[in-house]
């Protein structure tokens, strides 16, 4: 039994050693592999902290370009800034210069601004030139009203109540009173404190205007908008041809529709010019209606020319009070700058006006240096 035993004993002995060298075995493998999987793992992690440290260099060497290009940029966002800055600043001054042109642009027009009532005036044709006529004539064919205007600006002084010119006949004798602050004029019962000044005047100027006028041409205003374009520019050279209402062999019809005008161009001169004089004509449209017509005209300025001066025999008096009737205060001041006493002298125009009074004084050109 003991015999038997102990065989059954070794057999489980060798059964469980072969049993724990085969799990041995199979740890080895196990250990084995492990020891390959670490192997690699390490080889992959070696590799990737080269990839990383590759990425870092790069990240490092893009982050240098980064702040490289960035610093070029901010310094390029500086240097556009200055240049914005001082764009405005030229602008800035550019538009303060153009304001202050204007403003003398507007202040030279208003000075140099002419107004004027011309009156209508009679002309008469004495001959007709031949020769002698200059190139433009020739070329134009007589086809023109020719007309050359010279207009001279007299030099004035806006004489305010209060005030009054005296104009002496010796340059010495106003420059001596110029020179005084005040004069004191003994009236009736009063004494006026008047102050001398110098006379302030704008410049005169002088210019010519030539001024052609078509004998074949007309002008046509306020056409009603009836019809299309066309249609309008038919009717109106069929109406303007009509010899019965002053018309005559149309050449040409220009219309403008927006503006509501026409431009007749007739074959013969003369007919413009008699319908022209006659401002207006009836016209057939879709019936009839009276057209204001009028000539068809260019001009050009020449010779502009601007003169200064000074009035040296002619003083202003200001500050003058309503002491007595205007007649009488005038020839007390004329008495009073006569005399030599007064550093005063022959006086050739004396004009004095009372408070609330304008009146414009005209120099004529023997008293103008």
């Amino acid at each position: 039994m003991s015999g038997g035993g102990e065989d059954q004993m070794y057999q489980e002995a060798v059964k469980e050693l072969k049993e724990l060298q085969s799990k041995v075995e199979k740890a080895d493998d196990v250990k084995a592999r492990l020891i390959l999987e670490k192997l690699k793992e390490e080889d992959v992690k070696k590799k990737a902290q080269q990839e990383m440290m590759a990425h870092l260099e790069k990240q490092k060497s893009f982050k240098e370009d980064a702040d490289q290009n960035l610093n070029q940029l901010q310094g390029e966002i500086q240097k556009l800034s200055k240049q914005k800055q001082d764009l405005l600043d030229k602008l800035r001054r550019c538009q303060d210069q153009l304001e202050a042109q204007r403003a003398e642009s507007t202040k030279l027009k208003q000075k140099f601004k002419i107004h004027a009532q011309i009156p209508n005036t009679d002309v008469k044709f004495l001959s007709q030139m031949k020769e002698g006529q200059d190139e433009v004539e020739r070329e134009d064919g007589g086809q023109l009203i020719r007309g050359v205007f010279t207009i001279s600006q007299r030099t004035s002084v806006l004489l305010r109540g209060g005030q009054a010119l005296l104009t002496f006949e010796e340059e010495k004798v106003a420059s001596k009173v110029l020179k005084m602050m005040s004069c004191l004029v003994i009236c009736d019962d009063n004494t006026l404190d008047v102050k001398p000044k110098k006379i302030t005047m704008d410049n005169p100027v002088k210019f010519q205007i030539h001024l052609d006028v078509s004998r074949k041409d007309l002008e046509v205003f306020d056409i009603p908008p009836a019809m299309p374009a066309e249609r309008m520019k038919d009717r109106l050279e069929m109406s303007f041809s009509r010899p019965s209402r002053g018309g005559g062999e149309v050449e040409r019809v220009d219309y403008d529709e927006k503006r509501g005008m026409g431009h007749i161009t007739f074959l013969h001169p003369g007919v413009a010019v008699n319908l022209a004089m006659r401002g207006e004509y009836r016209a057939h449209l879709e019936s009839d209606v009276n057209l204001k017509v009028g000539p068809t005209y260019r001009y050009d300025l020449q010779k502009f020319q601007t003169f200064c001066g000074s009035a040296k025999r002619t003083i202003l008096l200001d500050d003058i009070e309503d002491a007595e009737d205007e007649e009488d205060l005038q020839d007390q001041l004329e008495i009073h700058f006569q005399k030599p006493s007064n550093s005063g002298g022959e006086i050739e125009s004396i004009k004095y006006i009372s408070k609330g009074k304008v009146l414009q004084a005209f120099f004529c050109k023997d008293l103008m240096d």
